[in-house]
Order: structure tokens, then C-alpha cells, then sequence
């Protein structure tokens, strides 16, 4: 973001003024100034009834609608769709068409959820965006009084939370990035056996030179020929796919219950993509398109779930319990299509890997730009910070190379806490000194979603390991 805020609540020995209703006070950090502003619940938000976030936005480089779009639809649209096939395989045709609708419902709402108490925040605060830890800590802060005291510390873990998913979502790419590789190699070049791992590290050189781009709005080319990419690959796999299709009959409807974790954790990996998702809305030159109908979520998380239920009904209908962690490895190398869509693919990761990084190397760069000193010493400091992200993804993926299992566990792990239980329990502290609606509905669903993601953590971390060991 070109724009960053940094929120922490100092308290009072007194109030300061006639504004101040409480003991408590927030500083935001607006670029190089402070601004101080008071905080309590139902005062306040009577108060700034009449703010708006977005008439105070004053982004540099700010992204179109369209651009937002480009970069939402690529967070959500990357090699998840590619391993669609493999969720059904644990769910079944009917049971993973189902499951794939339920869990893009489930994600788009949760994002809507987390967006729209961004910004109940940002008016309550009178500030003009927060980024997703941010919104997190503010929550807490001007959420009930006991709660207030663990606003810094929930900052933290989300920022901790974020990076870890990066990090292993986007090793997740130089897995796949590999192993398409390796197996053109050794179709290209007979007697070629060389360890997947080699190929990580050939990787390795291009994606840092690469990483070095540092503007959201510059990365809107790299997205663009992403898509591109992938939506060229997504027809010639369809060519597949349609070709000498089988009988649907000779496909299990259902899947056992006990692989269904997997399917959650392989879907919600594919589909979530909640670490580009407040960079997006808060550096849009139009936010309010962002929510809403059509708007930029909803037109987005459209297009991937229909998308994915296409890929993962047809790929295993084709290959059925044969089919791979990548449905691409199915395909025959032998072939100008296939080897051609392999190409395609491992581009359209090469660019998807920039944008998927961009959240964590923001949050990692806030932490340390201020200790250092002088331009040239900045500019330094980024590129080895970056390099070093880098070498770190390649390292975690030649540690675990396989990528269905590590699908399965970033899913579990990661994206079920931050996609699904953070939206809940942060609409729940946002609200619960205002009311959760009629025989508190929000409450009562807030709570199913915490529950869902649990047994989503546990059920899917636990069958993920397992496979693995």
C-alpha cells in the first residue's frame, strides 16, 4: 500500500478535553503525522455518524475498479483451481459441486464481513482506511472495555498470521512452479532425472529480480498476464478435460465423511485469498464498488467459483481416483497442447507470486523502515529483505515437496483461522456494545462460523499430517 497506518491505544491518567468520553485515546499514524483521537463505543459512533472513510482517502497510486478486480480475481484464481480435481476426489461429483458452492458462499461473506467492519471502524475512529491487522486491533480497542487491553497484541498475531500464510502459500508456488518443470525436462531432454529441488533453486534468481517491484498499481501488469495466462491454460485444459469424457455414473456421487476435511482445507486454499483483500479495497480510487451488487467482490468470487466447480467436476470425472495433486500432471506431456499449457501455467504463477507476497513483505518492511536511516540504505535494505523472503519460500519447499498434503495443511492451518474464525470474532466485538440485530442473529452465526473453522483446523490439520508422515 502506498499509504500505511499504524493504530495503538495509549491510556489516560485523565481526559483531556471536552471530547474525550473516556479513559482511553488512540494514536494513528498518517504518514509522518499523529493523530490523536478519543475513544468509546456508542459516543463516538453517534458522534461521526456522518463521516466518510472514502472522501478522505487520499492514495497516491490509487487502482481502478478494474484494476481491483484484475488483482481480487488473481489472489483468488491461482494453481488452487489446478488442484480442484483432487477436492472432489475427496468429496465425490455431487458432494464437490456442492461443497464447492458452499465453501465460495462462505468465503466471499466472511470477506464481506471483515470489509464492512473495517469500515464501521474507520468511522467510528474518523480515519480514512486500516489495513487488515490494523482493523483487527482497532476492533478490539474500541470494542467492550475488558477486550480493550488485547488490541496491540491481536495487531501483532494477525500480522504474525498473515506472514506465515504467505510464506507457505507462496511456497506452495515454487513446489508447483517445479514439478511442471521437471516433468517438461525430462520430456524435452530423455534421461533427464533431476531432483525437483533442483529445479526450486533455478527458480530461485528470476522470482527474486522479480519481487523487486514494490508498487501495488505496478503490479497490475503482472496480474494481467497472469490471468491471461491462466485463462488460456483453464481452455486447453477444458480441451482435456471434454475429450472421451466417462460416464458420470462410473463416479462416486459422495465421498467418505472422513475425507471431507481435506476437501474444506483443499477448497479454501484454492479460493481465499483474505491477505490482498484490504491493500485491494483501501488503494481503490472508487472503495465503495468494492462491496455491494455486482461489485468487486462479488463479480470476482462469481467468476472463481464457477471456475473451480467447472475444473474439479470434469478433471475428476476424467481421471477419478487417479487424478493428481495438479491436474495438470495428468495431462500428456507428450503432447503440443499439454506442454504448452504447462508453460502457461508455471508463468502465470511466475507473476501470481509477486502479488502474494506484496502483503507480507509490506508487513515485514513497517516493522524495520524506521530504524533505518538515508535513502540509498532503504533501498539496500528492501532488495535483501525481499531476496531473503525469497530463498525462505524455495527452502520451505524443497523441506516439503508435496504439494497435495501442503495444499491441505496451508488450507487447514492457516486460512481457516484467517479467512473464517478472524471475520467472526472480529464482527462480533465490533458489535457487541450496539446490538446483534434481531434475536441476535449475528451472534448465533458468528458463533457457527468460529465452530466450522475449528473442526476445519483440527479435522484438516490433523488429516493433512498424517498423509504427509
Amino acid at each position: 500500500m502506498d499509504k500505511q497506518y499504524s493504530y495503538s491505544a495509549v491510556a489516560m491518567s485523565e481526559p483531556k478535553g471536552p471530547t474525550v468520553p473516556g479513559r482511553f485515546s488512540s494514536t494513528a499514524k498518517l504518514g509522518s503525522s499523529e493523530v490523536s483521537i478519543p475513544v468509546d463505543s456508542k459516543t463516538l459512533l453517534t458522534q461521526n455518524d456522518d463521516y466518510n472513510p472514502f472522501e478522505h482517502r487520499n492514495v497516491e497510486h490509487p487502482n481502478s475498479t478494474v484494476g481491483a478486480l484484475i488483482h481480487l480475481l488473481k489472489s483468488s484464481l491461482g494453481t488452487g483451481i489446478l488442484a480442484m480435481p483432487v477436492a472432489f476426489r475427496n468429496a465425490g461429483l455431487l458432494g464437490g459441486a456442492i461443497g464447492t458452492f458452499c465453501v465460495g458462499f462462505l468465503c466471499t461473506y466472511c470477506v464481506h464481513m471483515l470489509v464492512s467492519a473495517s469500515h464501521e471502524i474507520c468511522k467510528r475512529a474518523r480515519l480514512p482506511s486500516l489495513g487488515l491487522a490494523e482493523t483487527c486491533g482497532a476492533a478490539f480497542e474500541y470494542g467492550p472495555k475488558p477486550l480493550r487491553r488485547f488490541g496491540t497484541a491481536v495487531r501483532i498475531a494477525v500480522d504474525i498470521g498473515l506472514v506465515i500464510t504467505t510464506f507457505m502459500v507462496t511456497g506452495v508456488y515454487v513446489v508447483f512452479m517445479s514439478n511442471s518443470l521437471q516433468q517438461l525436462m525430462e520430456h524435452w531432454v530423455p534421461g533427464t532425472a533431476y531432483n525437483a529441488r533442483l529445479y526450486m533453486v533455478m527458480l530461485m534468481l528470476p522470482l527474486m529480480i522479480s519481487s523487486q517491484v514494490r508498487e501495488l498499481k505496478h503490479l497490475v501488469p503482472y496480474s494481467f498476464l497472469a490471468n491471461i495466462c491462466m485463462v488460456t491454460s483453464f481452455a486447453i485444459s477444458l480441451y482435456y478435460l471434454f475429450m472421451d469424457i466417462p460416464d458420470p455414473s462410473s463416479r462416486p456421487l459422495f465421498s467418505s465423511i472422513g475425507n471431507l476435511p481435506l476437501f474444506f482445507s483443499t477448497v479454501l486454499f484454492a479460493m481465499e485469498g483474505i491477505g490482498v483483500v484490504m491493500p485491494v479495497e483501501n488503494t481503490m480510487k472508487k472503495p465503495q464498488h468494492f462491496l455491494g451488487c455486482p461489485g468487486v467482490l462479488n463479480g470476482t468470487m462469481g467468476i472463481v467459483v464457477v471456475l473451480y466447480a467447472m475444473i474439479g467436476f470434469f478433471g475428476y470425472l476424467k481421471y477419478g481416483d487417479a487424478t493428481e495433486g495438479t491436474i495438470t500432471l495428468n495431462f500428456p506431456v507428450h503432447e503440443i497442447p499439454a506442454q504448452i499449457l504447462k508453460l502457461l501455467i508455471v508463468l502465470s504463477v511466475f507473476f501470481t507470486y509477486n502479488l502474494q507476497l506484496y502483503v507480507a513483505l509490506e508487513i515485514i518492511w513497517k516493522k524495520v523502515d524506521h530504524r533505518i536511516v538515508g535513502r540509498t540504505k532503504r533501498n539496500v535494505s528492501q532488495v535483501i529483505a525481499r531476496c531473503v523472503y525469497v530463498a525462505g519460500t524455495v527452502a520451505i519447499a524443497a523441506a516439503v515437496p508435496n504439494l497435495e498434503h501442503i495444499i491441505g495443511l496451508v488450507g487447514s492451518i492457516c486460512l481457516s483461522i484467517l479467512g473464517v474464525l478472524l471475520p467472526a470474532i472480529i464482527e462480533t466485538v465490533v458489535y457487541w456494545e450496539h446490538g446483534f440485530g434481531c434475536l441476535k442473529w449475528r451472534l448465533i452465526k458468528n458463533i457457527f462460523l468460529a465452530v466450522l473453522a475449528l473442526f476445519a483446523l483440527v479435522s484438516g490439520s490433523m488429516e493433512s499430517i498424517r498423509a504427509l508422515f
